[in-house]
């Protein structure tokens, strides 16, 4: 796994559009965040652009993204916001540039495309706030950006909950949003689970959309080798007229129950105001016990 350079003060982080659109007056909490750590920011192209619900075109999306990624001088690349259209761009992207000068891609929600297609390419991401939540972002989950970004470790001691999965696990962590880990099966951009550690989560979906996505990502054996799983947020779900008849965390708990691995529900991470960062293909120690969970990051 390539892990990209740390930061240091006066790097330059551009915030481009990859997904929905985004606006410069909208950019000022995250440029002020970034300057109060003491680097340079550099807005792309697409800040500002408007072409429907997205920040500019697909080529012109396409376009800034590929200019941040080649330019020397931007060390971190900060997506803007999540929403739809992150995969519309992934196969127009260039990123041999990316093997030789690695640079951390930061945001969560649709950027699970970037996260899962670097994965593949053994290129570490942040999973991480994007300048479009820094306004609701607490303090706490700020300064967790801000260490991973300059190689401070980060270590997370969470209270357990009682329909957690107790265990121990080591490996590689890996994951995003359900949803978008669910659309990229059978392509070039899946990621693989095998010994892994897998973080999931997701925000406004029918239960049953949530039980379909999981018995797919069963089927696809993303649970066969699987070390341990992280579920975040489960924000805003949805149920019929008509109840499912479980909910998220019975989902995931019935369809996992063959396999003796931990699983953590409720970790801070996700749609959520309390979004902390994680290191995406970083080795980890993950514990669940009866009082805490146990997040350790190696790298």
């Amino acid at each position: 796994m390539i892990i990209p350079p740390y930061l240091k003060k006066g790097d330059t982080v551009a915030i481009v559009c990859t997904a929905r659109k985004f606006f410069p007056e909208d950019a000022k909490p995250a440029i002020e965040l970034l300057e109060s750590w003491g680097l340079k920011v550099k807005l792309g192209s697409t800040i500002g652009k408007d072409s429907c619900q997205l920040g500019g075109t697909d080529r012109e999306r396409a376009a800034d993204l590929q200019e941040q990624i080649d330019n020397p001088n931007i060390k971190a690349i900060w997506c803007a916001r999540g929403g739809y259209g992150t995969v519309r761009i992934i196969d127009s992207i260039d990123f041999s540039s990316m093997k030789k000068h690695p640079k951390w891609i930061m945001g969560f929600s649709d950027v699970t495309v970037l996260h899962s297609h670097l994965n593949t390419l053994r290129i570490a991401t942040l999973h991480s706030i994007m300048p479009f939540t820094v306004p609701r972002a607490t303090e706490e989950v700020k300064e967790t950006l801000r260490k991973a970004l300059f190689g401070v470790p980060i270590f997370y001691d969470v209270p357990s909950v009682s329909y957690n999965r107790n265990g121990k696990a080591k490996g590689e962590l890996v994951g995003g949003n359900i949803s978008i880990l669910y659309s990229l099966l059978g392509s070039k951009s899946s990621i693989n689970t095998k010994d892994k550690v897998l973080f999931i989560e997701d925000l406004d979906e029918y239960l049953y959309h949530i039980d379909r996505m999981m018995y797919n990502l069963k089927r696809n054996g993303y649970f066969e080798n699987v070390k341990g799983i992280i579920v975040g947020s489960m924000t805003d779900m949805h149920d019929n007229e008509i109840p499912f008849g479980q909910n998220e965390v019975q989902i995931i708990n019935e369809i996992t129950k063959e396999y003796n691995i931990p699983i953590a529900f409720d970790f801070p991470a996700g749609h959520q105001k309390d979004n902390r960062t994680l290191i995406l293909g970083s080795q980890v120690e993950f514990e669940v016990n009866d009082k805490e969970v146990k997040l350790q990051f190696k790298n």
